[in-house]
Parts: structure tokens; C-alpha cells; sequence
């Protein structure tokens, strides 16, 4: 926890205090991810574990300049982030965290796909609603 924390306050100082980083907009670094992930997906292709672990690295550090810039602009920071994915695995995973039975990898499979489709309905439903107040 003390080298991710580290990460993240480097990010910051590089957002401060490197010109190009602090320039850096939230529609300017995907071009860059995209880069960064397909170096990931080599790596894992090629099974070199040197390289993929750098890779990551990469990568972790793009989620890392993605929260920094949204906390920036206040909307959320890299422990909301963290939040929101500990309760979506929660969610996503009844047969680990609830009392849901499955026990074949297709069955979680299919679990997996029914939870995420319903949240996505859900989502649109709720964006909907909120348009129609506005």
C-alpha cells in the first residue's frame, strides 16, 4: 500500500510540476493508453513476464493520471475509483459474497453477464429519469 500511495502522490507532483503531464487533458490520454495496452496484450501474448510487468505498471499508472486529472476537476478521485470496483465485484460475484449457488465456470460465466446486463439497464433507466427532470 505504501509504493501504490507513493505512485499516486508522484502523479500529482508530475501533474504540478512537468509541463506536459500538467497539459495533459482527460481527451488526451487515451490515445496513449490504447498504446500502453496493446504493449500489455503483447506481453501476455509472448508470456514475457518482465515485459508484462512493466506493462502493468504502464497501464496502472494511465487509471492512476485518469483519477488524478478527475480529481482535479473535483468529480471523484482514485479511492472512489477503488471503492466502485470493490462493490461491483461484490455485486458481480453472489456465489463468492452472497448465498447464490454456481458452480461451473458457465454458470458464473453467465451470472456475471445477467448481473452486468441488468446494472447497465439500470443505469440507462436512472439517466433517462434524470433527463426528464431536467
Amino acid at each position: 500500500m505504501q509504493k501504490f500511495n507513493e505512485l499516486v502522490e508522484i502523479i500529482g507532483t508530475l501533474r504540478k510540476k512537468c509541463k506536459w503531464k500538467k497539459a495533459l487533458t482527460l481527451h488526451d490520454v487515451p490515445k496513449y493508453s490504447k498504446s500502453e495496452f496493446e504493449e500489455l496484450m503483447q506481453a501476455v501474448e509472448k508470456e514475457d513476464w518482465e515485459n508484462l510487468r512493466e506493462e502493468l505498471g504502464d497501464v496502472l499508472f494511465h487509471v492512476l493520471l485518469y483519477a488524478e486529472i478527475a480529481k482535479e476537476q473535483g468529480k471523484f478521485d482514485i479511492g472512489d475509483v477503488i471503492q466502485e470496483s470493490i462493490e461491483k465485484m461484490k455485486r458481480r460475484n453472489p456465489h463468492v459474497y452472497g448465498n447464490v449457488k454456481a458452480t461451473t465456470i458457465e454458470e458464473i460465466e453467465k451470472m456475471w453477464q445477467e448481473i452486468k446486463k441488468k446494472e447497465k439497464e439500470e443505469k440507462a433507466k436512472k439517466l433517462r429519469k434524470n433527463k426528464m427532470k431536467k
